[in-house]
C-alpha cells in the first residue's frame, strides 16, 4: 500500500526510502551515537547491523502496510528520518514521527519534512487524518506540530513513558482538506516530474518567455522579462505562498529542458473550489505535456477534498482551450473581460472539473 519508490521533494528537502547507498552516512551516525534521534526506531546501534538493516529491516514496516520510514535528505546528506506508523487504511488514519540530527536542528527542517509527508499522505495516498503526539514537556516538538499546521486536540494523561516514568502527551491532528494546496513538493505523472522551481531553471524560463509570441500574447508578466526576474521567480517568488497557491515546474522524466509550469491559485477550502493554470515551453509543445500535467494536478486536488477545479482561459487562446477539453474539463461560459493579458484585459472561457468527473 506504500510505494517502494516514493520520493517527496519539498523546498529544501528530499524524503526518500533508505537504501544500501546510505551505508557510509548511517555508519557515521551510529558511530557518533546519534542514531536514536537521527534514524528511525529499530535502527541498529552497532556498525555490524547496518547492512542488514538497510537491506531488510528498515523496509519491514512498509512491507507490512502499516507505515514507512523515510530518510530526510538536505544538500545530499541524510539529516534525519521521518515515519508514518499505526496506519489503518480502513479508517484512513496514521501517525507521524520524526527525528533530526542534532547538528541540523534549529533550521526549520522538521516542520518542512512533516508538512511534506502529511500533504502526500492526505493527498495522493488518500488517507484522511494524521496524528502527531509529543510529551507535554517537549516544547520543540509542539512547535513543530504547530508550524506544520496541525491542530492541538487535547492531552492524554500518562500516555507517554520515558526513563523517568509516565508523562502526559499532547495530541495534534491534521485532516484532509486542512492542508490546502500547500504541498509544495513533487508529483509524478507518466512522463513528467512536477516539482518546485530551482535556480537551475532560470535560463530555460527566460528562453521560454523572451522571444515566444504566444507567451508574450497571453501572459501579462511576460513582456520585458529578464534573467534577474527569472532567478527571483525560481529562487523566491515561486516558493513564497504555500497557503493560497503554489507552482510546479514541469520536468520530463527522460531528461531535457524545463517543459513548462502549472500553478494552483485562489484555493478556497471552505467553498471547495480551486483554480489552476499552465504554460508550456516552445520546445515542449504538441507533446501532450499540458494535458498530462493538468490531469495530474486536478486529480491530486480532488483527492485532497476539493470538489471543483477551475480553468480560466482567454477566448482567443485556442491551444489552451483544446488542452482543457482533452483533460476532461467542461466549458461553462464566458467571463467578460475576465482575464488580464499584456496591454489590457480579454474575455475568458470558464472551464471546470468536478469531483466525480475525472476519468482514467
Amino acid at each position: 500500500m506504500f510505494d517502494e519508490h516514493l520520493t517527496i521533494q519539498t523546498e529544501r528537502l528530499i524524503l526518500r526510502h533508505f537504501g544500501p547507498g546510505d551505508a557510509a552516512r548511517v555508519r557515521a551516525i551510529v558511530q557518533e551515537g546519534t542514531h536514536s534521534t537521527a534514524l528511525p526506531p529499530g535502527a541498529p546501534g552497532y556498525v555490524a547491523g547496518i547492512a542488514q538493516w538497510l537491506a531488510h529491516g528498515v523496509h519491514e514496516l512498509r512491507k507490512s502496510g502499516q507505515g514507512l520510514h523515510l530518510a530526510i535528505e538536505a544538500a545530499g546528506a541524510i539529516i534525519g528520518a521521518i515515519s508514518l506508523f499505526k496506519t489503518h487504511w480502513g479508517t484512513g488514519i496514521t501517525e507521524v514521527g520524526y527525528g533530526i540530527h542534532p547538528g541540523h536542528r534549529g533550521r526549520g527542517y522538521a516542520p518542512e519534512a512533516v508538512r511534506g509527508l502529511a500533504d502526500w499522505a492526505l493527498g495522493p495516498a488518500r488517507l484522511r487524518r494524521i496524528e502527531l503526539r509529543a510529551t507535554i514537556e517537549n516544547s520543540a516538538s509542539i512547535r513543530v506540530a504547530e508550524k506544520a499546521g496541525f491542530t492541538r486536540e487535547g492531552v492524554l494523561r500518562g500516555a507517554g513513558f520515558e526513563d523517568d516514568g509516565p508523562h502526559d502527551v499532547v495530541v495534534f491532528g491534521l485532516l484532509r482538506g486542512e492542508t490546502g494546496p500547500s504541498f509544495g513538493g513533487r508529483l509524478d505523472s507518466t512522463r513528467l516530474i512536477l516539482r518546485p522551481f530551482a535556480k537551475r531553471d532560470a535560463f530555460d524560463l527566460l528562453a521560454a518567455v523572451k522571444d515566444d509570441a504566444e507567451m508574450n500574447r497571453w501572459m501579462p508578466w511576460a513582456p520585458g522579462y529578464t534573467l534577474e526576474r527569472a532567478i527571483d521567480w525560481c529562487t523566491r517568488l515561486s516558493h513564497s505562498d504555500r497557503v493560497n497557491g503554489l507552482t510546479f515546474a514541469l520536468e520530463p522524466r527522460d531528461g531535457g529542458r524545463l517543459a513548462g509550469a502549472i500553478g494552483v491559485h485562489r484555493a478556497d477550502p471552505e467553498r471547495g473550489d480551486v483554480e489552476i493554470g499552465y504554460w508550456v515551453s516552445p520546445w515542449a509543445r504538441r507533446q501532450g505535456y499540458a494535458v498530462e500535467a493538468t490531469r495530474t494536478v486536478a486529480s491530486w486536488l480532488l483527492a485532497q477534498g476539493y470538489t471543483r477545479v477551475q480553468l480560466l482561459i482567454a477566448t482567443g487562446n485556442t491551444g489552451s482551450r483544446a488542452v482543457a477539453r482533452r483533460a476532461g474539463f467542461t466549458e461553462e461560459g464566458i467571463l467578460r473581460q475576465g482575464l488580464p493579458i499584456p496591454g489590457g484585459r480579454t474575455d475568458a472561457v470558464l472551464f471546470s472539473l468536478l469531483q466525480d468527473e475525472l476519468r482514467p
